[in-house]
């Protein structure tokens, strides 16, 4: 901005109004401009909105408080130091105490005893508005100098180059925070010369001292790529370019340059080589086995055939899993927030039920929709189960027993027109599983043979140890094999692709929901295992469960606690974060005959715990945003150690590194399922929290 007449004024400060006028007058006569205050408040504000000078009677500040002036004058921008005249009629500081004190205390002061000869005060003027000139001219230059560096920087950012300078003869080094980024530092640590010599490799050190020195010698550019290694061990490689700045002697002050982090391509680089070296090694064997040159291209074309199908098998794998892990977090968190719809109606289905009048045909509709809702929570658990999140209780069992022990429900299920054939041999190990889920598994993948087969056959179950080894679904180890084996009608390739996605059915429209197989994939995957699937048309399909060997043996079971009816009220507290459950089921609870208290969140309950509340039960749900029922458990020992806690959920996901044993209810569930696990715990205490609550809570 260039200055004009407003920022080269004189502002004048006199004791008289008299005294202002003649040196206003004066001022203007000699082409300059002038403006009158009439107190140092007002002279204050006319500096501070720009001013080439201030002329001062010093009788008029001598005994004023100028610390406001003498604060804005002190914090005045590197560019600028704004001149005063001090017009003093006891002389200048060396015989004048108190000019000597303004003076110092206003810093950029020039003193003009009165009377003054009109000249000398025009020519105070005229230095002080050249000299002002001058700083504005340094302020332009500054401003622009501080846009070209932006201007900079930001082609630096975009290119992704960092700066750097060295100084010599000391080595002093200065860089930017991407340089020192580069090297694996932040960008406010120190990083000295000496810090990046430290960095670089060992094997690369000699070569960069010698372009470092031919640079110094020469004074040619500095151009080198070399390793560096952070403090982390890895390896990184870096690009940098500098240029000799001269002292006015010919003499080299420092080092300029830029610097980029060059490892992707390096790597390439490193990755081309290889493979140029291996095309390179392979056409020379080529060419020494001349002689047999058709056949040694036939094997090599069919073993890279192999190769690429190899590739595209993996590759379509990985896409499928990808594919499948995707619906199955979706399936999980559908299931879950339809699990909670459930849970709302089923208990309020359960409380109008108790209350309505005895109405036959009323009862009728109450009983449809709670079957309806009961068919609705068998498929969100069939959900749960493809999306992993199903509640499972593994234990170590023989695989063998349990299938001989489903023979009748399977032979049952299959009907007259079809032969049921096992093949156990002795001697298997024990498998980690589910038992129920995998007898509810098994015969789904029964009936799904027996569906295949319309004009009825035989369908084998075959258990078999198997060991896997390059397998990306399995961990390497021992497994058990179960299979169940039809020779029906088969699947497709691209039906067999689909066979195992949620809702997707070869059957006719009504005759299947589709989760058969995804119920089934979901179990095996959560046990640690997986489901192998092979069909071809007209010659019928094999559904292998894969599943892993048990480590230890099976615990002894315990006799299941009787429950008893609780004939006390219990003060319970309720916390779930869903309003339409908790209304729900406080109305159950409350049905009951218990006293309860809802809490919305786990930071309310634990406000509520923290009180003198008395409180015989928590009842908690799991998933809550801030805190889970599971946290909530845990901190709830700290006030209230010996408090019951019942954990009500959906499905069981829980944080990695956490072993839990709380008395669960499983989501939905109906009021007499909500009496029988509240006697059971108030009744008998057989699950005191001290004993229900292992958990390591670790990070």
């Amino acid at each position: 901005m260039r200055p004009g007449p407003s920022s080269e004024r004189a502002v004048i400060l006199a004791a008289s109004e008299r005294d202002a006028a003649k040196t206003a007058h004066l001022i203007k006569e000699a082409g300059y401009y002038a403006n009158i205050c009439g107190d140092l408040a007002e002279l204050q504000r006319e500096i501070e909105s720009g001013a080439g000078l201030a002329i001062i009677a010093d009788e008029v500040i001598r005994h004023a408080d100028v610390a406001d002036l003498a604060r804005w004058l002190n914090e005045q921008p590197s560019w600028s130091d704004f001149p005063i005249v001090l017009m003093s009629e006891g002389g200048g500081p060396q015989r004048n105490p108190d000019a000597a004190r303004l003076g110092r205390e206003l810093g950029n002061v020039t003193f003009i005893e009165r009377p003054f000869h009109p000249t000398t005060l025009i020519s105070l003027v005229a230095a002080a508005v050249r000299g002002r000139r001058r700083q504005y001219q340094t302020r332009a230059i500054l401003e622009d100098l501080t846009e070209s560096e932006g201007l900079l920087q930001t082609a630096l950012n975009a290119g992704h180059l960092g700066a750097l300078e060295v100084h010599l003869p000391d080595f002093a080094l200065e860089a930017s925070p991407a340089c020192k980024r580069f090297f694996g530092r932040g960008a406010s640590e120190s990083f000295t010369y000496q810090d990046l010599l430290d960095a670089v490799h060992p094997d690369d050190r000699g070569r960069r001292t010698e372009i470092v020195e031919h640079t110094l010698r020469t004074g040619e550019d500095y151009r080198i790529e070399y390793r560096n290694i952070w403090r982390d061990g890895t390896k990184h490689w870096v690009d940098v370019r500098a240029r000799a700045v001269r002292r006015p002697d010919g003499s080299i002050k420092s080092l300029v340059g830029v610097c980029s982090d060059i490892t992707a391509r390096k790597i390439a680089e490193i990755e081309r080589e290889a493979l140029l070296a291996q095309l390179a090694a392979e056409r020379t064997a080529l060419a020494e086995l001349t002689a047999t040159l058709e056949h040694r291209v036939e094997q090599r074309t069919a073993d890279l055939m192999k190769e690429v199908a190899a590739r595209e098998r993996a590759q379509e794998q990985l896409r499928h899993a990808q594919k499948m892990e995707a619906i199955g977090q979706l399936t999980g968190g559908v299931a879950h927030d339809f699990n909670n719809l459930l849970m709302a109606v089923m208990g309020n289905l359960d409380l109008l039920r108790k209350r309505m009048p005895e109405d036959p045909r009323l009862q009728r509709l109450v009983d449809g929709a709670l079957q309806g809702a009961e068919r609705g929570a068998s498929l969100t658990q069939r959900l749960l189960a493809f999306a992993r999140q199903q509640d499972l209780r593994v234990v170590p069992v023989d695989l063998g027993a349990l299938v001989r022990d489903m023979s009748n429900l399977l032979e049952r299920s299959l009907g007259p027109r079809f032969t049921l054939r096992l093949t156990i041999p002795g001697g298997l190990p024990l498998g980690c599983v589910d038992t129920n889920q995998l007898e509810l598994a098994i015969l789904n993948l029964a009936i799904n043979a027996r569906d295949a087969m319309p004009d009825g056959g035989a369908i084998e179950i075959r258990l078999a140890t198997s060991q896997a080894r390059g397998d990306p679904s399995l961990q390497p180890g021992t497994y058990l094999k179960l299979s169940v084996i039809d020779t029906g009608t088969g699947m497709a390739p691209d039906v067999l692709k689909r066979a195992i996605e949620p809702f997707f059915s070869s059957k006719p429209v009504g005759k299947g929901t589709g989760l058969g197989l995804s119920m089934v994939h979901g179990l095996a995957v959560q046990l640690g295992g997986a489901l192998q699937l092979s069909s071809a048309v007209g010659k019928g399909t094999t559904a292998t469960l894969v599943l892993p060997v048990a480590t230890s043996a099976p615990e002894l079971a315990d006799a299941a606690p009787l429950a008893q009816k609780v004939k006390r009220s219990a003060v319970i507290l309720f916390v779930d974060d869903d309003p339409l459950i908790a209304m729900s089921t406080i109305e159950m609870l409350e049905d009951l005959g218990h006293r309860v208290i809802g809490a919305s969140s786990a930071l309310h309950a634990l406000d509520i715990l923290r009180s003198d509340q008395p409180i015989d039960l928590m009842m908690t749900d799991h998933m809550m945003p801030g805190m889970s029922g599971i946290e909530l458990a845990a901190a709830s020992r700290q006030i209230r150690p010996a408090l019951p806690v019942l954990l009500a959920t959906g499905y069981a996901e829980l944080p990695d590194g956490i072993q839990v044993d709380l008395p669960r209810l499983a989501k939905p569930y109906h009021q007499d399922q909500l009496r029988e696990r509240l006697d059971q715990i108030l009744g008998q205490g057989v699950e005191r929290p001290e004993d229900t609550l292992s958990t390591s809570l670790r990070a």
